[in-house]
């Protein structure tokens, strides 16, 4: 009786799966590192662009502050009023091309450093935790003024960046991103009608996340923290932006 030839390796019942469907998914996995961050910008840009939109169909001001800016924008009198929404409104909130136009640069940039190290979710826990501080700052430094703008989440990341470096022996005057914070806080305080303490609270907020979040690995902190801590700094800079007396 004469046998087949022996197969290798023996055959299958089922097939394997085609090479497209394996690479369509492999790439589908790496394919932005980025998310985060760019939907962050979107988010900015596209309220800027409606913002126009609206004050062109209603070009009413008072004391040259359009409708858009007034509903979006954070002062104590609206938190007051039970308005906690504008913590996170006045963020996404720019008054003029150049606004928004540097504060996108700043977190385009920033964004390409850490979201691929922190990936997505720490990323954007931190930003808004920054955000938060910076509103709480800002309500501190200047209670009654309309503010608004990203700069607060912007000087957080930038802040977290620079604690990361310093953690890990790197000397942040020696990056460009060292340099880049310097001439900020310069410009914070130099030019007139910018919220100082938006841009501080941010900073602040953002520099303690980043001690947890940008932890060396000899410091063998608990893998929680790196979510949790994020989450009780913004609370914390909820608190005490909705506290009257603060």
């Amino acid at each position: 009786m004469n046998f087949p030839p022996p197969q290798f390796p023996p055959p299958s019942a089922t097939p394997p799966p085609p090479k497209n469907r394996v690479q369509f998914k492999s790439n589908w996995r790496s394919s932005n590192p980025y998310t985060a961050s760019n939907a962050l910008i979107a988010a900015n840009l596209g309220l800027f662009v409606w913002g126009y939109i609206l004050d062109a169909m209603n070009s009413a001001t008072v004391n040259g502050i359009t409708k858009f800016q007034f509903d979006m924008g954070l002062a104590r009198e609206f938190l007051n009023a039970g308005e906690w929404y504008r913590l996170i409104s006045s963020g996404f909130l720019h008054f003029g091309l150049i606004h928004v136009g540097m504060n996108m640069f700043l977190l385009f940039q920033l964004s390409r450093m850490l979201e691929p190290t922190l990936g997505s979710l720490k990323f954007t826990l931190v930003y808004f935790a920054s955000l938060l501080g910076g509103a709480a700052g800002a309500l501190v430094a200047s209670p009654n003024a309309l503010t608004g703008g990203a700069s607060g989440a912007v000087f957080g990341m930038m802040a977290a960046t620079v604690v990361g470096m310093r953690q890990r022996g790197v000397n942040p005057l020696q990056t460009g991103i060292g340099l880049t914070f310097v001439i900020n806080i310069g410009l914070t305080l130099a030019i007139p009608n910018i919220s100082v303490g938006g841009h501080f609270g941010g900073a602040i907020a953002g520099a303690a996340c980043g001690v947890f979040v940008l932890a060396p690995a000899h410091w063998r902190l608990p893998k929680w923290t790196e979510y949790m801590m994020p989450i009780v700094i913004g609370a914390i800079a909820t608190i005490i932006a909705v506290t009257p007396s603060l």
